[in-house]
């Protein structure tokens, strides 16, 4: 990080100070293994059937985490709390409070996976087309999978597969890739790997950091303001920002890199004019007037 006025001099901003190093005396081992042969229970096949069929019906626009993926990829379904529901304008898909991951099952307490099971059958029967639609489709076992309620591991891995938690489509990309190619859900925290689905399409989330490690940064102010600072909000671990982050955090306040940092003239560089030294200052002219998509922050 750099502080305003500089160009590399101080990796600090003036509202973090570093807390030292820590290291720790005790080794730790873990036991690398090869992963248990995974196959697909007869409720993940049938509510993966289900969703492609529905994911056919769905126009492009419409689709929950778009584009469509183009061959020879495909959808994949995560298990990541599907709530599908048949409205009077088409499919349309919420998300659960959470998703149960497959592994995650078996450690899954019955009565808690109960309470998704509930909010779930509310939001059908809210959308009354839903059972109906999906019947059609020939998933006729979702009305029995929301009636059921969950008392064991059985009922646990029936609804841990079932439609209306395992069928969240992402392209291969947005479900388990790896910077610095694409971000996945899987190894990015979701309320910083979500805004790829919301921000403007001419602001980069994820930035190379200093160390050649890749986080992620948000505008401080509102798309016109001409503030070109930035906040950081994501860092691996083990990058050098991910101490002074974590240690911001403890304390209540955010990470700042300024506007001649390198995060902040990659994140804001489809905003700003080429050769520009700093990220601050008014938008690029033929840059200051779409909305949707094609304009998407600062």
């Amino acid at each position: 990080m750099t502080r305003a006025g500089t160009v590399t001099r101080n990796v600090m901003p003036d509202t973090v100070k570093p807390g030292g190093a820590q290291s720790e005396d005790h080794p730790w081992k873990i036991r690398l293994v090869e992963h248990p042969k995974r196959f697909e229970s007869p409720f993940f096949q049938a509510a993966k059937r289900t969703a492609h069929r529905i994911l056919d019906e769905i126009d492009d626009a419409d689709l929950p985490y778009g584009p469509r993926p183009v061959a020879p990829e495909g959808w994949e379904m995560h298990h990541g709390g599907s709530l599908w529901v048949r409205t009077a304008g088409g499919w349309r898909m919420y998300r659960a409070r959470v998703g149960i991951e497959w592994s995650m099952q078996f450690c899954a307490d019955p009565p808690r996976i109960d309470r998704l099971r509930q909010d779930a059958a509310e939001l059908v029967a809210a959308f009354p087309e839903t059972l109906p639609a999906l019947a059609r489709l020939g998933y006729e076992e979702a009305e029995q999978l929301l009636r059921t309620p969950v008392t064991d591991a059985d009922g646990v891995e029936a609804w841990t597969d079932c439609l209306f938690n395992s069928c969240v489509p992402l392209s291969r990309g947005n479900h388990q890739g790896i910077l610095p190619k694409v971000p996945g859900e899987h190894h990015y925290p979701w309320p910083v790997k979500g805004a790829d689905f919301f921000r403007y399409d001419d602001f980069q989330l994820w930035v190379t950091l200093p160390d050649g490690t890749h986080g992620a940064v948000t505008p401080v102010g509102r798309r016109g303001s001409g503030d070109g600072h930035v906040r950081l909000v994501h860092a691996p671990e083990g990058s050098q920002a991910a101490h002074t982050l974590a240690e911001a955090q403890d304390q209540g306040l955010m990470a700042i890199l300024p506007p001649n940092s390198s995060a902040a003239l990659q994140a804001f560089a489809g905003q700003i004019g080429p050769g520009r030294r700093s990220a601050s200052g008014p938008l690029a002219p033929h840059r200051s007037h779409g909305n949707g998509r094609n304009s998407r922050t600062r």
